[in-house]
Parts: C-alpha cells; structure tokens; sequence
C-alpha cells in the first residue's frame, strides 16, 4: 500500500548494528523521495565508531545529503524534539538489543534515546526496527513490554539465520514504508513475525 509520507516530519535514529546501515540508508533515500522531512539522530556509537561497514564521519555526511539537515548528535540536541514538537513520528532503525533494554527500562543516556523519551511525551508513534543477536534470549522480555506499549510500534521482524544464531532476529526493510504508515494512523502492522527464507542446516 502507498502512504502519503509528502510533508510529514520524520525522525530516522540509527543505533549501532552497522551491518543494517545499508539498507536503511536505502530506505531513508526511499522517504526522502517521497517528500518527508527527515531528521537523522545518531547514537554515541553510531556517531563515533568505524568498521568494516562503513566509517561513521561517511555515514554522517551522507545523512546529511539525504536530508539537507546536519544530524543530532547529543543528548542536548535530541531534547528539544519534544517541547518543539518537531516530529510526526520517529523510527529507530536499526535498534540494537542495548537500546531495546534501555528504552524498555525508561533510561535515556544516549542521543536516540533522549529523543525516543522527548518524542514519547507529546503521544506520537514510535517505530522500532529491531536487529538483535538476543532477542530470543534476554531481550525477548523487553520486546515483549514494548510490545505492549502505548504508542511504539514494530517493523515485522524474524529469525535471519536460526542455525548459526539461534537467539538472532532482525526486521524486513521492506516492511518498513507501510509500518511507518500504519504508525502514523496508530495501528501495528500485522502480523509482526514473519519469516525469511529458511536457512537450511547441512
């Protein structure tokens, strides 16, 4: 389904899972075309880590480009999203299992976070495109609370590779576009596990 994203004010948090940041950069790319107005938060790590997936300086500048807005970085620059309701909606993609804890546990100590709490306030739809090595294990607490959750809102996700990770989930981007438009009329894209292709073991 098409959704109107022309004009809506759109919050894009990356976290640390590295290995997703291509696809998302696809997607952000995607909403860009279809006339949103972007704003990129970057996590302390996000922000400050290289690997073999990209350097973070390369990834800020190309957020940058997508969007025409230079990224918030700080805590005291995600604050401010809430009181000046800057956002229609906000997406944390990727979310790793660390910021899924923490955010189901009400801690704000990271830009993403600050600005998942700020954006919370004002009763807007927070997306969570989740990609985690536990979240089966000791995350799958967590994603049940935020499951159960006013206003937060999942990707459909499933297990990437259940023989050599088991415990490992991540989120379909292709879902993506109509999560977020089903968020912004407040209702959970359903059903919210779906499976890739199966890894066969041999």
């Amino acid at each position: 389904m098409e959704y109107g994203f022309h004009g809506k004010n759109i919050g894009i948090a990356l976290t640390g899972s590295f290995c997703t940041y291509e696809k998302v950069f696809e997607a952000i790319r995607y909403l860009a075309d279809k006339g949103a107005n972007l704003h990129t938060i970057f996590s302390n790590h996000a922000a400050s880590i290289d690997t073999r997936f990209g350097n973070c300086q390369e990834f800020i500048n190309r957020a940058k480009d997508i969007t025409g807005k230079v990224p918030i970085i700080t805590i005291p620059g995600a604050e401010p999203i809430g009181p000046k309701a800057m956002l229609d909606i906000l997406v944390i993609a990727p979310c790793t299992g660390n910021t899924l804890s923490k955010l189901a546990n009400g801690i704000s100590d990271t830009p993403v976070l600050m600005a998942a709490k700020s954006h919370l306030r004002n009763n807007k739809p927070l997306v969570i495109f989740l990609s985690t090595n536990d979240a089966l294990g000791m995350n799958l607490k967590n994603i049940g609370i935020l499951l159960n959750t006013k206003n937060i809102y999942f990707v459909p996700f499933g297990q990437d590779n259940y023989v050599a990770k088991p415990n490992s989930m991540v989120a379909h981007i292709d879902f993506l576009p109509d999560t977020i438009g089903k968020a912004l009329e407040h209702k959970q894209i359903q059903p919210v596990i779906q499976s890739p292709s199966p890894v066969v073991a041999v």
